[in-house]
């Protein structure tokens, strides 16, 4: 790891990421192989103003054990200590960050069904809490570069050269490796808010994917609906960058307005496993049929977790000539395939997505067409030859991305 940029980094985490404010707590969830970075996270955490950082540790070997030995019943408990924890992050409107690291293959082995009940049964309990702290907070996803996941990208290498070979490719595409990222960053969020400022004055109705290897999808679009991208504000107005890296701008569909197939183009990587060369079709809004040549039973199980596991949340859209695309390398981890190129989720919507949200409840925002469910998988399709056409209320048809990239010259 080169410290110097790791440093830049952490910093960039905390003061862009997630913009501490002070005396904010700051909840970390963290790899057990990564207390070297998430030392220089903590203490810029502090150094941005926090009052208290709490780590949360996790272990993908030890996971991979209590799914085997704990009863479905032990494994469905909200226990009272994680219920008081949850209760204290929603009434605290806690900062919470997010350092992924883990083997895409680590729960291989797993009983998906076991687990996926599981957290069927917890998630009435969560739920509220959840809703709760909906864009009341500062959140953020990021990565650190793990051994089994390097070692899955970089076979041929030593331990120390794939993680070192790793990072770097993590501090590029994160805009964390020129000498000062929270600069680059504004100036990256300021080129994103050009694009959505763009398409949220065509008011679109709706979105038509079509792709040589099959996809022909229609997705429609919510009344008020706002395209987003890059930093977003809380309720009280502190910004925020929900995910390093990215490069999307994006809009949660109507909830139930979706007709036609679409094929993915990169590996899913769901509940610490691969799922590939997968297709979803949908009919009236909702998927009626999943394809996979590897893990299809994992798939179907993923649609239907709850009602709204079967309609999309999002469509998102990043040129195929992305950074991260560019790279030439599959990362096996969701957080960097989904922004080397067009990707749709699964599940959850973004109720900030609607204009007006702000004046709305969460029940509101689902009634007016923001799909609500426990899960939000994002799957990726972009390809070199993906046309995207947006259908405004007139019926003017509008070219947004062609041969892969944006059809419009910002």
């Amino acid at each position: 790891m080169n410290k110097i940029k790791a440093k830049r980094y952490a910093k960039l985490l905390a003061k862009c990421g997630l913009n501490i404010k002070k005396g904010q707590t700051v909840f970390i969830a963290a790899a057990v192989d990564q207390v070297e970075f998430v030392e220089m996270v903590v203490e810029e955490c502090y150094r941005a103003g926090a009052k208290r950082v709490v780590m949360v540790w996790q272990c993908d070997s030890v996971t991979k054990i209590d799914y085997a030995y704990q009863t479905l019943e032990t494994l469905s408990e909200v226990t009272p200590f994680a219920e008081a924890k949850l209760k204290f992050k929603a009434d605290d409107l806690s900062c919470r960050l997010f350092i992924e690291s883990s083997d895409p293959d680590a729960m291989q082995g797993v009983d998906m069904e076991k687990v996926a009940k599981a957290r069927q049964a917890q998630f009435p309990i969560i739920k509220p809490y959840r809703d709760k702290m909906e864009n009341k907070h500062q959140w953020c996803i990021a990565a650190a570069a793990g051994k089994a996941w390097a070692k899955k990208l970089f076979p041929t290498l030593s331990d120390k050269q794939a993680v070192d070979a790793l990072w770097e490719k993590i501090f590029v595409a994160a805009r964390a490796d020129g000498p000062d990222p929270i600069k680059d960053w504004a100036r990256h969020n300021d080129d994103l808010a050009k694009k959505c400022d763009y398409l949220n004055g065509l008011r679109l109705v709706s979105l038509e994917y079509k792709s040589a290897n099959g996809t022909d999808l229609t997705v429609g679009l919510n009344k008020n609906c706002l395209f987003l991208g890059g930093a977003e504000a809380t309720l009280s107005n502190r910004m925020f960058n929900a995910n390093i890296p990215s490069e999307e701008i994006f809009t949660s569909p109507k909830a139930g307005v979706a007709e036609g197939i679409v094929y993915a183009t990169k590996p899913l990587s769901y509940q610490g496993q691969l799922i590939e060369d997968f297709s979803v079709r949908f009919a009236e809004g909702k998927v009626v049929e999943v394809k996979a040549k590897k893990n299809e039973d994992l798939l179907k199980k993923m649609v239907a977790m709850d009602e709204g596991a079967s309609m999309l949340g999002e469509c998102a859209l990043i040129p195929y000539d992305s950074p991260i695309n560019n790279t030439g390398i599959l990362f096996y981890n969701t957080l960097f395939d989904e922004n080397a190129s067009c990707h749709l989720a699964l599940g959850h919507g973004f109720t900030n997505c609607m204009m007006g949200f702000e004046d709305m409840t969460q029940e509101e925002c689902t009634k007016k067409g923001i799909n609500d469910s426990m899960i939000h998988v994002d799957f990726m399709i972009g390809t070199k030859d993906l046309s995207i056409v947006g259908v405004t209320a007139s019926g003017e048809r509008v070219q947004i991305f062609k041969d892969g990239n944006w059809a419009i010259d910002f």
